[in-house]
């Protein structure tokens, strides 16, 4: 009897292999556990069913890291765990694997399988072997026989977001797997006698598809009149293309694209546009959209070597929003300021133009800035004005946009200030003033005054960093003058009387 089983095993493997359920391959991406009851309460002819419903039920999924991972769990007296997800990444390897199984015999242990499944296998992060973030199911095979206190440790793994399904080939109690089951029970509860497994077969199977369904293909960069989709690159390596169909969603709006001319089943028979893609490809640009309008996109693997299923994709255009619709204002300073806008729109803006002039009649100046670029500096304005900025948008149609906004620099910071002049040792004199500002070259200190009825006067340079010196020998009274020096320009500068020694700080005045 088991020669035969496995031989008509065998020859179903064959026939899948020959031609697989449609919307299996490639279709998915998570992590599940089989529990499979194999204490003594379960014949050999009905673990070897059991295994053999197990073979066919996974046969078509694709297997790898970023495809579905599959974990076997025996109960028995001391359960055991077969293989952990990590096993197997090939079918010929799996399904070897599935039929070299042995039954554990004694006990019906489920709870401290439960306990093994939970810490060592379905947990996610450290110390479990499952995939962050990727949907995890557990499939519970059982005959139904003094299944044990399952109850508490089937709620907490749902809670954890373990979907819970049930194959009963027995009569066990319906409550109790009615409980344990992830809603609805009566899609994840199944009664079947051991000999008519294969009636289930397809309905588990696309149970387990819908659970741990892949979203390979996704939008990205969607404006009013382009969106990008972006795909997992599942030909790399293999000879074939990508096919993309795109057109108005049914719901979406009424009217075509133009291009060129089909009818698509995902677009409800409208128009569509059809894009081909070489098989190293993971993204396209779709463009000439219509605002505010529901496209659904259909993207096809094709290959010679190998069946891949079409995946599709939804997505909604921006309502048109003609830039710039927004200005703002940046980075005050005396003499400078950043003015920024949006959105940015290259594919119908040719180039933005700013115009800005010191109100209330100051001279307009004009500058032209690239579609791509959303913000630029002002430079050279008068501290402490108001301007009137416009942010104009020339269109590809031919028309301009416009908006304009009140910009405010601040007051301009003095580049020399509070000049003293105080008695030091020796009879010398310091000289200490505040300052710096934008674009300052250094200073400019003089000094003139009479001894012994002889003029003297001295004059010395200083970098923008002091802000402080020491005057030796000065005549009694001279007179000391600090400028600021400029590029090409000496600016206003303070001037006072240099004190005797027994004199306080003399403090500076305009000169």
């Amino acid at each position: 009897m088991e020669k035969l089983l496995l031989l008509t095993s065998w020859l179903f493997m064959l026939t899948s292999l020959n031609g697989q359920p449609e919307g299996v391959l490639n279709c998915c991406e998570g992590d599940v556990l089989f529990l499979l009851d194999s204490s003594g309460s379960v014949s050999s002819y009905e673990h070897s069913r059991m295994l053999d419903f197990l073979s066919q039920l996974v046969l078509p999924f694709s297997l790898g890291e970023d495809q579905v991972r599959i974990g076997l769990l025996q109960v028995g007296t001391q359960p055991r765990l077969e293989f952990g997800f990590d096993a197997y990444s090939a079918q010929g390897s799996l399904q070897g694997a599935l039929r070299g199984v042995k039954p554990l015999r004694g006990d019906t242990n489920t709870v401290e399988a439960l306990r093994i499944a939970k810490d060592r296998v379905l947990r996610q992060g450290p110390g479990g072997g499952a995939r962050p973030g990727l949907p995890r199911v557990l499939v519970w095979l059982t005959d139904g026989v003094k299944p044990g206190d399952v109850i508490g440790p089937m709620a907490e793994l749902r809670q954890e977001g373990v979907t819970v399904l049930v194959v009963s080939t027995g009569h066990g109690n319906y409550q109790v797997l009615r409980e344990v089951v992830s809603p609805p029970a009566e899609d994840h509860l199944y009664f079947v006698d051991i000999e008519d497994m294969s009636i289930i077969l397809e309905d588990l199977r696309d149970i387990i598809v819908e659970i741990i369904r892949a979203e390979r293909i996704q939008v990205r960069d969607v404006s009013s009149n382009a969106a990008t989709l972006q795909w997992r690159p599942v030909l790399s390596g293999l000879p074939g293309h990508y096919e993309i169909r795109f057109g108005p969603h049914p719901t979406g709006g009424t009217g075509g694209l133009g291009g060129g001319p089909g009818t698509s089943p995902s677009t409800g028979g409208g128009r569509y546009q059809r894009l081909v893609q070489s098989s190293d490809s993971d993204t396209v640009r779709l463009t000439d959209l219509k605002a505010d309008t529901t496209y659904t996109a259909t993207m096809t693997p094709e290959s010679n070597r190998q069946s891949f299923n079409t995946l599709s994709v939804t997505f909604t255009t921006h309502a048109e929003v003609q830039s710039p619709a927004v200005v703002r204002v940046s980075e005050p300073g005396p003499t400078s300021v950043r003015v920024s806008w949006g959105p940015l729109q290259p594919e119908v803006v040719t180039s933005y133009s700013v115009e800005y002039s010191a109100l209330p009649a100051g001279k307009l100046q004009t500058m032209t800035v690239d579609k791509r670029q959303n913000s630029t500096l002002l430079k050279n304005l008068q501290p402490d004005s108001t301007y009137l900025v416009t942010v104009g948008a020339r269109l590809a149609s031919g028309q301009e946009r416009a908006m304009s906004v009140k910009v405010c620099t601040k007051e301009a910071t003095p580049a020399l200030s509070d000049l003293q002049l105080t008695a030091a040792d020796g009879g010398a004199v310091r000289a200490d003033w505040k300052g710096g500002a934008d674009g300052l070259k250094g200073y400019w200190l003089t000094w003139e005054g009479r001894q012994a009825g002889t003029a003297r006067r001295s004059s010395t340079y200083l970098p923008p960093s002091s802000l402080s010196t020491r005057l030796d020998d000065l005549p009694p009274s001279a007179r000391v003058c600090v400028s600021p020096v400029y590029g090409r320009a000496r600016g206003e500068g303070l001037c006072c009387t240099a004190p005797f020694a027994s004199e306080g700080p003399a403090y500076g005045s305009r000169s």
